[in-house]
């Protein structure tokens, strides 16, 4: 069984500091540009502490992991950080804007206790790559503390949890915070007996489903096995038995998942569209009187929610095309949950057998992909629907891995909302 329990949560004292200057996106999606913006904000800024910079003549003495752990025990010294006397859960919604419409997500911070993946409770859906898990691990090793949460999702029909979260928001958050988005992040305690007896009941035996984070997961189990080699696990309670979780209910509206596009080398021996034709019907996206940006919004459209179908710009003619996928199967030697992806067909049917490419980057915004593309080696952009959350909860149950960046939860979680110190 998963073990959800409360901790006596670290937070930014609002008498203190302008929380909307001490908050940063996660790690993973800072540009270097963005971490100097960060830092010039507040001398507060969590950035310091989660995702330092280097500096010159830095040692094993003196790096921006030691710099990190310095920042952390000043702050609580001075009163910037408190840490609660109590263990809580923490209500945390973010109100954001996507296409037009208001939408909510909101779930809790809990610690989950953590176990070896594939063997309990927690599933992961991701493949990880090893860098981000060194600096990750390098973070715990200093600090002791978990400075950013892994959002991860349950399914509860019932909604015990949810209903408490429900109510809780009818009061004022100890946090309040908006990010560069205009978005609005709220944190609210959860500190009387009976609501966080309800929501350790309802989450005792369920399944936890990875969503963003699953660096951070695989580090705490590796943070945690070296504290066993060292003697410090005694009864398997202790707080690096545990990993910060952000916890949000399948069940509940308001999560939102959106694509990862790519950008790809093509070599120039192979002809994309020849290649691809023999199993997809290609549709040119006609620009005449369109202006790119329109040409792109009606490629989107003409993909958007059919099976198997991706958008392609080509950088040498300029043009847009929808690919609809027109062969009897896909990767047959493959699990079922896997080789109908969307992301599957792409990365082992169209880059590994059609058009062998070798290096491909990733980007969010199509608009960014296309100018990068122009500007870089890249001869294609390709664009995908949003994976559907059911999808990742059967891969993840099954115990595969999709493909990394198959996914994107948006909108982010702010680092910094609450930090779970050992």
């Amino acid at each position: 069984m998963a073990k959800v329990i409360p901790f006596k949560g670290v937070l930014y004292n609002p008498e203190k500091v302008d929380v909307n200057e001490t908050m940063a996106p996660p790690y993973d999606i800072i540009t270097p540009e963005f971490k100097e913006a960060l830092y010039k904000k507040s001398p507060h800024n969590i950035i310091r502490v989660d995702f330092g910079k280097d500096e010159d003549g830095d040692n094993e003495r003196e790096n921006r992991y030691t710099r990190a752990s310095k920042f952390l025990s000043d702050w609580l010294h001075a009163g910037m950080l408190i840490s609660d006397p109590g263990p809580s859960f923490y209500c945390y919604e973010i109100c954001y804007e996507l296409d037009g419409r208001t939408r909510k997500t909101r779930g809790f911070f809990g610690a989950v206790g953590i176990e070896e993946l594939g063997a309990g409770k927690i599933h992961p859906h991701e493949m990880t790559y090893s860098k981000p898990k060194s600096d990750r691990l390098n973070i715990l090793r200093y600090c002791n503390a978990n400075t950013s949460a892994i959002f991860s999702l349950y399914s509860s029909r019932e909604r015990r949890a949810s209903a408490v979260l429900d109510a809780v928001v009818k009061e004022k958050p100890y946090i309040e915070a908006k990010n560069g988005d205009g978005f609005t992040h709220r944190l609210w305690r959860i500190s009387d007996s009976a609501s966080i007896g309800t929501i350790m009941e309802e989450m005792s035996d369920k399944d936890i489903f990875i969503a963003d984070g699953h660096h951070r997961y695989e580090t705490a189990l590796k943070f945690r096995q070296e504290m066993e080699k060292k003697g410090m696990v005694k009864t398997g309670e202790e707080p690096y038995n545990y990993a910060l979780m952000f916890l949000a209910n399948i069940e509940d509206d308001g999560l939102t998942l959106l694509p990862t596009h790519r950008l790809v080398e093509i070599d120039s021996d192979i002809n994309p569209k020849e290649a691809l034709g023999k199993y997809f019907d290609i549709q040119k996206i006609k620009s005449g009187g369109l202006t790119e940006r329109q040409a792109r919004q009606e490629m989107f459209s003409a993909m958007r929610g059919k099976a198997h179908s991706f958008g392609m710009f080509l950088t040498n003619s300029n043009t847009c095309y929808v690919l609809s996928f027109n062969g009897p199967t896909t990767e047959p030697d493959l699990p079922g949950c896997l080789k109908n992806l969307d992301v599957t067909v792409l990365h082992k049917l169209i880059f590994e057998k059609l058009l062998k490419i070798g290096h491909y980057e990733y980007e969010m915004d199509p608009d960014v992909a296309i100018e990068r593309a122009r500007k870089g080696p890249f001869e294609a952009v390709f664009f995908l629907n949003p994976t559907k959350l059911q999808d990742v909860r059967e891969v993840a149950l099954a115990g595969e891995r999709m493909p990394p960046k198959s996914t994107y939860f948006y909108p982010k979680l702010l680092t910094g909302m609450v930090i779970y110190k050992f």
